[in-house]
């Protein structure tokens, strides 16, 4: 800000000068001391200028008493697990409230390398949404998986020093944490040098191993799933973000341990969600009114998704109504049920009435499509050698990406191949790598995903996003995998050697180039015909668990194209299960 703005700036704050525009007879939610304050609200350059002043302004609206909220702030989402572009994500999620979220592009990242996150960041340019993102901290996730790029601590500097990013992304490989690996300790040192904020992603770890971990300089962590978890992570010091996603949902558990002496610390976030849920649902506003639901109050919920989460993201621009700071602003009627009516960002008007008002102007995504290179993989891949009737399953957790170790018992023919049994919900599952045409591929099984016919296939298999498939026979799997080469990723659904459902994800596998509504369309029936046709279980959502499954820094047992993964250990254990 130049000495001109500011004089603007505390000229109209004085009432000396008209602002540019007025809220008047506005209830404006102080953020600060969870109270209301009734008067007009003036707006100047982007800025807040004043509240509970006298105003005149250049426009003036009228609000008869409706309530103003500080624009939301997520501070831990994927943008690709909406399977849209950056431009599309803003209209959807504008019209919500959500006014600023904090990024982490490491899916395309793991597929494309830094010129992924180049991408995200000039589509980004292009939204009314204020998208700023964190670098992707483990690319790969782990060193029991291929990816599409490696990430060191030196690929990281030169988007830090650009400002390019506003820290380091969720640190997933959190026992190379704990163990003080070198190579960690350079990216962690990458950013505190800088005095960038380490995002965190720590499931299930506890006492001296949690110690090491917040010792790191890990700030937040968004994957706690019970109320042990978030305290013991309050009392180390970090947020933690209360995650309402499209599967992953431990809201309303989480909400059983935020209390009067630690809201401070607790933080609404989404994490993945897709454009279907946001069209049904909405985004923050969802978790607000969620939370109110379950018993917080209004103006606590609405702390949670703002001051909160402004505080937790070094943001002291933004995440209250402020003289001095951004107007990022969110009008609605009702306090006990918030229906967002307009959204301002910078004090301009960009959302009303579930409308995103801005032109939606899209950059090419030429560079950043073809990523399905499996020229060598053969059918013959997908054999199940087994040396026991007894296995290791990973068994599906509905709505979460938390699975169990299952030892099942399984049929094999006269060679030792596994044979899919109708009577047991066990089928095989497939990990293709996608990036390097390696050929690379392993095979394990599936509990209680549900199929019971055909095959379903994804190029989204977090992190590493490489060709992910289950299915009742070798063929319908080989005709899914074939028929992902053949779109360039995205879903399909195969019965009887057939695509009965597909949704094409030509941006890096992992997004579309349609509206959310045209992919939201899409996903819905793959939905049905996976749920009606396939016999997936109802219970859970047949794209985001499959994705979930090679997710091999969740516990306990995932699958990558190198091996099967005890998540507890970190280490590769066999499928068979010897007496």
């Amino acid at each position: 800000m130049d000495k001109k703005a500011l004089k603007r700036l505390i000229d109209v704050a004085a009432g000396r000068e008209p602002a540019d525009l007025v809220l008047k007879n506005a209830n404006v939610i102080d953020v600060y001391q969870a109270e209301m304050i009734s008067g007009d609200l003036a707006i100047v350059d982007g800025k807040i200028a004043g509240i509970n002043g006298e105003y005149q302004g250049k426009e003036t609206i009228d609000l008869k008493g409706k309530i103003v909220a500080p624009g939301f702030i997520d501070p831990h989402i994927h943008v690709e697990s909406s399977y849209v572009t950056p431009e599309e994500f803003s209209r959807l999620l504008v019209p919500h409230g959500t006014t600023t979220v904090l990024a982490d592009p490491h899916e395309i990242v793991n597929v494309l390398g830094l010129s992924g996150l180049d991408y995200m960041i000039e589509a980004a340019k292009e939204t009314a949404l204020d998208i700023r993102y964190m670098m992707p901290s483990c690319v790969p996730a782990t060193n029991m998986e291929n990816a599409g790029a490696v990430i060191e601590a030196a690929d990281m500097i030169s988007s830090f020093e650009k400002k390019q990013v506003d820290g380091l992304a969720e640190f997933m490989n959190f026992p190379g944490v704990i163990h003080a690996q070198d190579e960690v300790l350079d990216k962690l040192l990458a950013a505190k040098e800088r005095g960038l904020r380490i995002d965190g992603h720590s499931p299930m770890v506890f006492n001296e191993e949690l110690n090491a971990y917040a010792a790191a300089g890990i700030a937040n962590d968004h994957e706690c799933s019970t109320v042990e978890e978030l305290k013991d992570r309050i009392a180390r010091g970090m947020y933690v973000f209360l995650r309402e996603g499209s599967v992953t949902q431990n809201l309303r558990t989480l909400l059983n341990g935020v209390t009067d002496n630690n809201y401070q610390r607790c933080v609404l976030s989404a994490d993945d969600l897709q454009a279907k849920t946001i069209l049904e649902k909405g985004h923050l506003d969802n978790s607000i009114r969620i939370c109110i639901e379950e018993g917080v109050s209004p103006l606590r919920a609405i702390q949670m998704a703002t001051i909160n989460a402004a505080q937790c993201c070094q943001l002291t621009d933004r995440g209250a109504i402020a003289p001095g700071l951004r107007a990022d602003l969110v009008i609605f009627s009702d306090l006990a049920q918030p229906e967002i009516e307009a959204t301002y960002i910078k004090g301009k008007l960009v959302a009303e009435k579930g409308t995103y008002l801005p032109t939606v102007k899209r950059i090419s995504t030429e560079k950043v499509q073809s990523s399905v290179h499996i020229d060598k993989f053969q059918k013959e891949q997908l054999k199940l050698n087994l040396t026991s009737d007894k296995a290791r399953a990973i068994e599906v957790i509905p709505q979460e990406a938390l699975t169990n170790e299952a030892i099942v018992s399984v049929k094999r023919d006269d060679q030792g191949q596994f044979v899919f049994d109708p009577k047991q919900d066990v089928t095989k599952i497939a990990v293709i790598e996608r990036h390097h045409n390696t050929g690379n591929a392993f095979v394990g099984l599936l509990k209680g995903y549900g199929v019971k016919k055909g095959a379903i296939g994804l190029s989204i298999a977090h992190d590493s996003h490489n060709l992910i498939v289950t299915g009742t026979n070798d063929e319908d799997m080989a005709a899914a995998v074939q028929a992902l080469k053949e779109q360039e990723g995205g879903v399909v659904l195969i019965e009887s050697g057939k695509i009965i459902g597909n949704m094409a994800l030509p941006i890096a596998g992992l997004m579309s180039d349609l509206t959310g509504e045209e992919v939201a369309q899409q996903e819905a029936e793959i939905n049905r015909l996976a749920h009606e046709v396939l016999g997936v279980s109802n219970n859970v959502d047949p794209i985001m668990t499959l994705g979930f499954m090679s997710l091999a820094v969740i516990p306990n047992l995932k699958i990558t194209d190198i091996g099967l993964v005890d998540v507890t250990k970190f280490e590769i254990v066999p499928v068979s299960v010897e007496a």
